[in-house]
């Protein structure tokens, strides 16, 4: 077990001639293709070890109570860098809040209610602190979706995957996304940790598998209490990616439904009609 502390071509105007045959574009394509896949694949084997990721409880998307104690985590602790600004304020009542409740817990600024919810770092400036402005999360429930899982399982497993690294800028690093520039900012609530990995064989290399992390400090919580408050905080920022998704989906079930007995009259109707005319 090892205890880690840090983890061209020239292509002229006639290429893609047609005298030079589909079989040649095709090879060309290929090529290129192949190319920009073994980019990508050297690109994140360069990122480092990198875990499975966990399932987000999804009878939180439903849960108004989750939803508005993530509402509350996302304003307190994330806000200050992170804005959601395809979402108004006022659109927490979806949620279940009065305005008073918004207006008196939720917005920390000067803020109105049909404001977009902007963090008031300056963009520039935080680009030059943190080497990279810290991006809008809006939508990043659906653009971390991948075949590994969903966005909100990457969103679950990216907030419970950090570690100390003195090595980094941060004196932090993550499990989920290696070499992060972010800090932990809910290292108050979880406590601090270090990760342990071992060698395993992979591809026939070996090479470095995350194995554990290992609590060096307690938090304010209890690590079921985080892993929780995490959940709750990941359904909010899942429902500020389509605030509408629990809205369609529970009208998509009538239209499914409507289409059923259409169906049913459909086929009896379209039956009677052929019998007269046979």
């Amino acid at each position: 077990m090892v205890r880690i502390a840090e983890i061209s071509g020239e292509r002229g105007p006639s290429a893609f001639h047609p005298a030079h045959g589909f079989g040649r574009v095709l090879k060309a394509l290929l090529v290129g293709l192949g190319v920009s896949l073994g980019l990508g694949m050297s690109a994140a084997m360069a990122a480092g070890p990198a875990v499975p990721l966990d399932s987000f409880p999804k009878q939180k998307l439903t849960d108004r109570a989750a939803l508005q104690n993530g509402a509350k985590l996302y304003m307190n602790y994330c806000l200050g860098c992170h804005g959601i600004s395809q979402v108004r304020y006022s659109r927490l009542a979806d949620l279940g809040l009065s305005q008073d409740q918004i207006k008196s817990n939720l917005i920390l600024t000067e803020a109105k209610l049909g404001d977009l919810i902007k963090t008031t770092m300056p963009l520039k400036e935080s680009a030059k602190w943190f080497g990279k402005a810290p991006p809008d999360l809006s939508l990043t429930a659906r653009s971390r979706s991948s075949g590994a899982g969903s966005g909100a399982d990457w969103i679950y497993t990216y907030m419970r995957g950090y570690y100390l690294d003195p090595s980094r800028p941060t004196g932090w690093n993550n499990t989920v996304y290696p070499a992060v520039g972010m800090p932990h900012v809910l290292w108050d609530l979880q406590g601090t940790r270090t990760a342990e990995y071992k060698k395993a064989m992979s591809h026939g290399e070996e090479k470095l598998v995350f194995d554990r992390f290992v609590q060096v400090a307690p938090g304010k919580m209890t690590p079921s209490e985080y892993d929780n408050a995490v959940a709750d905080l990941t359904a909010f920022l899942s429902w500020a990616a389509e605030p509408v998704a629990q809205t369609r989906k529970q009208i998509g079930v009538w239209v499914l439904l409507f289409l059923g007995i259409f169906f049913v009259f459909a086929w009896r109707l379209n039956a009677a009609y052929w019998r007269d005319i046979r």
